[in-house]
């Protein structure tokens, strides 16, 4: 009798018969659910992260205009007021005591304004090892067209050390601002509903006109600048531009318009003569009645005193005005 050629009787191990896997219920795997919610809590995750980072940045934008609406526009203004409320026009021409000049860059008001003023400088001037304060400079505040930006203008204030024979010229400027849409000064001779208000102050052209040069009633300003966003992508689109307009009145004391008379300096009496002792008794006399034109008379020859005096009483008069 024949005997197979594998006899499971004498080779067990070989007659052993290999089950499918999936009969095998403890191999390991994932089904296709479970790939499923993890994708779901994944993307649940995901999703969650992006939102705080949206709003993070949006705050972070509304975080920097609100600064910048609080510090760049209202600090600038407040600037400009201080130097304002520090003029000074004493011993000086009407025609140098306030200039307002009317100008369009790039279809946007720039006008500009220059005075003198008691603030400090706010840039030193080094003199040796020294920084040197100033209290009297020449100050002004201009605008240019951005380089970088044609719908936006700059702002820089001028700032001069001291006061010159040109107090409109000359000086340094300080950067303040890069994104100036409208910077306009209207200013007024009189202070009332009704004022007509001028583009243009103490300029070549107005100062032939009296009403036109000296130190106005009052001044207003306006200025337009758009708020930056931190987000340079958010600044290209229309929809996130945002401008802010601020406007500033100020009225200025009406001692500095007053105009100023001559100032009386007293003289030096000349030689003494019998006729001039008489001459300038009289004229002492004088004296004491119109103390606001006459500082006292000199004798002698000299006994007219000063502008506004009186002549003396037997002296020759005629005296020479300081």
């Amino acid at each position: 009798m024949l005997k197979p050629l594998h006899d499971p009787a004498r080779h067990p191990k070989r007659c052993v018969l290999h089950s499918s896997p999936l009969r095998h219920p403890n191999r390991a795997g994932f089904t296709l659910a479970e790939v499923l919610v993890a994708v779901l809590i994944m993307g649940g995750i995901l999703v969650s992260v992006t939102q705080i980072l949206h709003v993070a940045r949006i705050s972070r934008d509304n975080i920097h205009n609100i600064q910048e609406t609080q510090l760049a526009g209202p600090a600038i203004m407040d600037m400009i007021e201080r130097d304002l409320r520090g003029l000074i026009v004493y011993n000086r021409a009407k025609r140098d005591h306030f200039l307002v000049e009317n100008h369009v860059l790039r279809g946007a008001d720039g006008d500009s304004i220059d005075f003198v003023t008691t603030t400090d400088n706010l840039v030193l001037r080094i003199n040796g090892d020294n920084f040197e304060r100033s209290t009297f400079n020449e100050v002004g505040y201009h605008l240019r067209p951005n380089p970088g930006y044609d719908d936006f203008l700059e702002l820089y204030r001028r700032e001069d050390q001291g006061i010159d024979d040109e107090p409109f010229e000359g000086g340094e400027f300080t950067f303040l601002h890069d994104r100036i849409k409208n910077f306009d000064i209207q200013v007024f001779a009189e202070d009332g509903v009704d004022a007509d208000a001028f583009e243009d102050w103490g300029d070549e052209d107005a100062r032939g006109e009296e009403e036109n040069i000296g130190v106005p009633a009052r001044v207003e300003i306006t200025m337009t600048l758009e708020l930056q966003r931190r987000v340079e992508r958010e600044a290209l689109r229309p929809s996130f531009l945002t401008e802010m307009t601020y406007r500033r009145i100020i009225r200025l004391p009406e001692v500095l318009r007053v105009e100023e008379t001559a100032l009386l300096v007293p003289m030096i009496p000349s030689g003494s003569s019998s006729s001039g002792d008489q001459g300038a008794g009289a004229n002492a006399k004088s004296s004491t009645q119109s103390t606001t034109t006459l500082t006292g008379g000199a004798g002698g020859r000299g006994a007219g005193g000063s502008r506004g005096g009186v002549k003396g009483g037997k002296g020759s008069g005629d005296g020479e005005r300081p």
